[in-house]
């Protein structure tokens, strides 16, 4: 196995403060609406990621067959409402709120496998749901005491959770045909297609932003996308997907913490309990549904070095 440029822990933090920037970015686009924000931060990502896939990734699409596409498109779909849904809320409830509830995209993920692949439960693994969704109730509780308002952002991130659940489990097959960089190409591409005609369809304004907010939409194809996502996926040659898991649990401290030092936003005490609640139960979750493996790096990786 070759060595990483930098110690891979070092790669993993830049991408935790990284992923913990996107909801900060979110709310600093001011009154751009959530399908514009998500339109260019996913379209602005697929215009930097183009040159790249045309100079060494462009045979792959050659082969790409019928039902692949359909798998990418409704993929895509899938991940354009997850950032619609995820965005809105944020302008309707805190940082800390949000983020910790879309954060339970875990749990969601294994009732799904559980639903379409008759995955079985084990008891650590229905005890650590319920734990988190317990940490879910509490947090949403406490909001609804603020407002309907914050309890109806509270949903939406739910609902975002599970949109990018049928977004991974759409794409787990098909990324086992294609490559990292073809498949996120791929899919970040029909999820900005959709987010496009989203857009049109309900007259979202797509342009007449300040150059602050454009700033904005920018820092979020760059910072949370390729500094952050990229990165994790470029640590798994060097470290286990358990790892990577319990790593992203901090993206709620993290992005809790920015949001109090940049946007002056307080956490309550029902976030507070709610929240350490909902990461200890996604954390007893991931050790009791994750397998120890090593990383291997294999022929397919080393395709993707450098993503």
């Amino acid at each position: 196995m070759d060595k990483p440029p930098f110690h891979p822990y070092i790669l993993l933090a830049i991408g935790v403060i990284s992923i913990s920037t996107a909801a900060i970015f979110v709310r600093l686009a001011g009154e751009a609406p959530a399908s514009v924000t998500a339109f260019y931060r996913l379209s602005l990502a697929v215009i930097i990621m183009a040159p790249y896939i045309g100079w060494k990734y462009v045979n792959e699409f050659k082969k790409i067959v019928l039902k692949d596409w359909l798998l990418a498109i409704s993929a895509g779909i899938f991940l354009a409402f997850h950032f619609i849904l995820w965005f809105q809320s944020l302008h309707y409830t805190s940082v800390a709120s949000s983020v910790v509830l879309v954060t339970l995209q875990p749990i969601f993920a294994f009732i799904g496998t559980y639903l379409f692949f008759h995955e079985r439960f084990t008891v650590g693994a229905v005890l650590s749901m319920v734990i988190a969704i317990t940490g879910s109730v509490i947090i949403s509780w406490g909001d609804f005491q603020i407002s309907g308002i914050a309890l109806l952002g509270d949903l939406m991130a739910l609902a975002g959770a599970a949109m990018v659940t049928g977004y991974f489990l759409l794409g787990q097959n098909l990324r086992k045909r294609l490559s990292l960089m073809t498949y996120t190409f791929l899919v970040y591409g029909m999820a900005s297609i959709t987010l496009l005609v989203y857009n049109l369809l309900l007259s979202q304004p797509l342009v007449g932003y300040s150059s602050s907010q454009w700033l904005v939409f920018l820092a979020l194809a760059v910072i949370p996308t390729f500094l952050g996502h990229s990165l994790f996926n470029f640590t798994l040659k060097w470290l286990s997907t358990s790892t990577l898991s319990m790593t992203i649990l901090i993206e709620p401290i993290g992005a809790s913490l920015l949001a109090y030092v940049i946007l002056g936003e307080g956490i309550t005490w029902f976030q507070w309990l709610g929240g350490a609640i909902v990461i200890f139960g996604l954390m007893l979750f991931i050790f009791s549904t994750s397998k120890k493996v090593k990383p291997m790096l294999t022929h397919a990786s080393k395709k993707e070095r450098g993503v």
